[in-house]
């Protein structure tokens, strides 16, 4: 596994690559690396220095410290005018499985949620025409008389674009109003890859990157804090992870607005897109972790979904620059329709058993990284 070298010292005279101690260099003096050195690091075979340059980073930022959360999932429709191929959960109106919840079911889920101890709420749907706007704003609305500091992370950049054009409102007015709502943060979802090329396959119809990045750039300037997602193991290629990683690095220079970066690995069963492997290795895990780690400087925290790559490997991951092993996601519906075969809910106790394991401290946040209980204290 990465080694952790906390000091520069240490980790200079462990790098022998000579390639790899220049990048490491670059590293120790707060230094970006360049897109050729990113290239490098997500092909490299030399993933022992790769991990200690990223975990030099991760403690340089953490510690030993991991994050998890304390959250449920409420997908309120799988009814989407979308229907993007990569997508196995997505149904059209009146077929077989379409779904969408009353305000009502929503509010008695989150309120059974609450009754187990959540501290946060996770809200994504598609994109249905038949619902107003009205009905987006009283759910938060209705979810924060629950539990009036339940912190609510909800709606995707594909969402509030939609929400936009079918309100006729400016996103600047949506997030306003949805602030005042009880929105606390937004997810990192619909990103996928920016590349045109590979995005007009796996999700035409689905708004541009330019599109997704302008609609996160406003979110920032609100003051709106957001992750940021990126999927691979389909029919990316090396250049389509280094232009996502880019276009990611350049927006964060500029507003500051991300707090997270999530590599989701795509599963294919019940999508209409081929997966690279049935199953992503585990050096392409390694590799695309560890170099984003590397790469997104200013991007405080590295998260890796649980649910998304297995537990065993969300572990390893802990030594190769990750600091967030994500959290319980009870009822998680969408990766699992695509064929994960994780539980459907993860619970806190086997979470801090996981992280401990591991060699690390767990911490429980919010998504806002507002600790619920410090350093594993409970």
């Amino acid at each position: 596994m990465g080694e952790c070298v906390s000091d520069s010292a240490s980790l200079l005279e462990r790098i022998k690559d000579r390639r790899m101690r220049s990048i490491a260099e670059s590293v120790v003096a707060n230094s970006p690396i360049s897109e050729g050195d990113l290239e490098y690091l997500l092909t490299t075979n030399n993933i022992l220095e790769l991990g200690a340059i990223a975990n030099f980073v991760r403690h340089r930022l953490h510690g030993d410290k991991v994050y998890y959360g304390v959250n449920a999932n409420i997908n309120y429709t799988n009814i989407c005018e979308l229907r993007c191929p990569l997508c196995a959960y997505s149904k059209s109106k009146g077929e077989e499985g379409a779904f969408v919840l009353s305000l009502d079911e929503i509010e008695r889920k989150v309120s059974d949620a609450v009754a187990c101890g959540i501290d946060e709420v996770h809200i994504v749907g598609g994109l249905n025409p038949e619902l107003p706007f009205e009905y987006y704003l009283e759910m938060l609305t209705r979810i924060k008389r629950i539990k009036s500091n339940l912190h609510i992370v909800a709606f995707t950049a594909v969402e509030y674009d939609y929400f936009s054009q079918k309100s006729g409102l400016p996103l600047e007015e949506i997030f306003d109003r949805f602030r005042k709502a009880g929105l606390n943060a937004i997810p990192g979802g619909g990103a996928e890859i920016f590349h045109e090329r590979i995005r007009s396959q796996i999700a035409p119809r689905k708004i541009t990157a330019d599109r997704w990045l302008e609609v996160m750039r406003i979110a920032h300037r609100a003051g709106i804090k957001t992750n940021a997602t990126m999927l691979y193991n389909h029919i990316e290629a090396t250049a389509d992870i280094i232009d996502h990683l880019c276009r990611i690095r350049n927006l964060q220079e500029e507003t500051g607005g991300f707090k997270t970066f999530v590599p989701l690995v795509f599963h294919e069963e019940n999508t209409k897109v081929p997966a690279k492997r049935r199953e992503s290795t585990g050096f392409d895990d390694i590799r695309i972790f560890a170099s984003a780690r590397i790469f997104l400087y200013n991007v405080p925290h590295i998260k890796a979904l649980w649910m998304y790559l297995g537990e065993k490997m969300a572990q390893v991951l802990l030594s190769f620059g990750v600091d967030e092993f994500g959290a319980t996601y009870m009822n998680e519906k969408v990766v699992h329709a695509a064929g994960a075969k994780t539980p459907q809910s993860g619970t806190e106790a086997r979470i801090v058993h996981l992280i401990t394991n591991a060699g690390f401290v767990p911490v429980r946040v919010n998504a806002s990284y507002e600790v619920i209980h410090a350093l594993g204290v409970y």
